[in-house]
């Protein structure tokens, strides 16, 4: 089963992905974390599923477990959450070396991370992603944080993990919805790095929704291989980091915008890779054939490409210029040039941002 190394100036772990991990998830942390102590933190819906099995390995393994779940949902992706977590391991006397164990999808990983990079001034986390867009995205290079009112992911830091461990078989209990959104961040991938992964999700997409190992395992390894990648070159965003937000500062502005309960994270990434190729194309700066076969594939797939419940531009704009992304008051957008490439413009007209707005509705 594929294992991917992450290696960076002052650190290094692996990233695997094998079926039935989630069963030898204690000696793998074991491996990276020998303490007596460990924090087990899930949130309520995957604690009916997977946290029984997570727990009992690292309880054989030796460790005194701390188990805690928060809440999921965007909307409880907070500081008051995070507050939580902090309560759960001081009172369990957590240590400065004591592993904390983040189960779960994007919001579990980026809340109880966040813990983790600041509980103590930093304890070991271990990533265990349950969700596609997680397993892709989420789970790997060290971002951790949360939303507050005015946007979102405002408040955060670069907490790398120790290790980061892919069961493909928690997926099986994963809602659908949950997994097309989880194919945004694919989709995503394809379009900044790798123009063979976008043919690819084109043709087997129907196989990877059914849950065929061997495609959904291939699908995780090339995903993985590139936001790897990508992290190696730039582990604090300061270049091509930047192009993993390809579509996010148009989709952070519509969940920001919607109060973060209408659209999954991934479906506001799909509408976001469609405005980003309408202003792509509005502007030539990519191919006339892009936008199109974007939106057919985000289609075929399930996903949204058209919204006709969008807050107006003033609200959008508002949340687009806080983003954290925004460099002397300019608004910078990634933006595809090409199938496998994208660009970082920071002179788009405000009415050009306004008619890929439009476009969406």
């Amino acid at each position: 089963m594929p294992t991917i190394d992450l290696t960076l100036p002052h650190h290094r772990y692996v990233i695997d992905i094998a079926p039935g991990s989630l069963a030898t998830l204690g000696p793998a942390v074991r491996d990276v974390a020998p303490h007596g102590r460990a924090a087990l933190v899930t949130d309520a819906n995957v604690a009916e599923t997977h946290a029984r099995t997570a727990r009992a390995s690292l309880e054989q393994a030796g460790y005194d477990v701390t188990f805690t779940t928060i809440v999921p949902g965007e909307q409880h992706k907070t500081l008051a959450t995070v507050a939580k977590i902090y309560d759960t391991l001081l009172n369990a006397h957590i240590e400065r070396t004591s592993p904390l164990v983040a189960l779960g999808g994007g919001i579990t990983g980026d809340t109880a991370g966040f813990a983790a990079a600041t509980y103590l001034r930093g304890i070991p986390l271990i990533q265990v992603p349950t969700t596609l867009l997680a397993m892709v995205d989420a789970s790997i290079g060290g971002k951790t944080g949360v939303n507050v009112p005015q946007g979102k992911n405002l408040i955060g830091a670069f907490h790398q993990p120790r290790r980061v461990i892919i069961d493909p078989d928690t997926l099986d209990t994963l809602p659908a919805r949950e997994l097309r959104a989880g194919l945004a961040e694919c989709v995503k991938h394809a379009i900044i790095r790798d123009a063979r992964l976008f043919d690819f999700l084109e043709q087997q997409h129907e196989h990877i929704l059914s849950l065929d190992k061997p495609r959904l395992i291939e699908l995780l390894e090339r995903n993985v291989r590139i936001k790897a990648a990508v992290v190696i070159e730039d582990e604090k965003e300061a270049g091509v980091r930047a192009h993993l937000n390809l579509g996010h500062t148009f989709a952070h502005a519509i969940e920001a915008g919607t109060d973060y309960g209408l659209y999954l994270h991934g479906e506001a990434v799909a509408l976001g890779l469609v405005a980003a190729a309408h202003l792509a194309e509005s502007r030539k700066l990519c191919p006339p054939g892009l936008l199109p076969r974007v939106e057919a594939l985000l289609r075929a797939i399930g996903l949204p490409t058209r919204a006709t419940d969008l807050p107006d531009d003033d609200c959008l704009m508002t949340a687009m210029r806080l983003d954290k992304k925004v460099a002397g008051g300019r608004i910078r957008l990634v933006l595809p040039t090409a199938m496998g490439e994208v660009g970082i413009f920071d002179d788009i007209p405000v009415d050009a941002i306004a008619a890929a707005w439009d476009a969406l509705r």
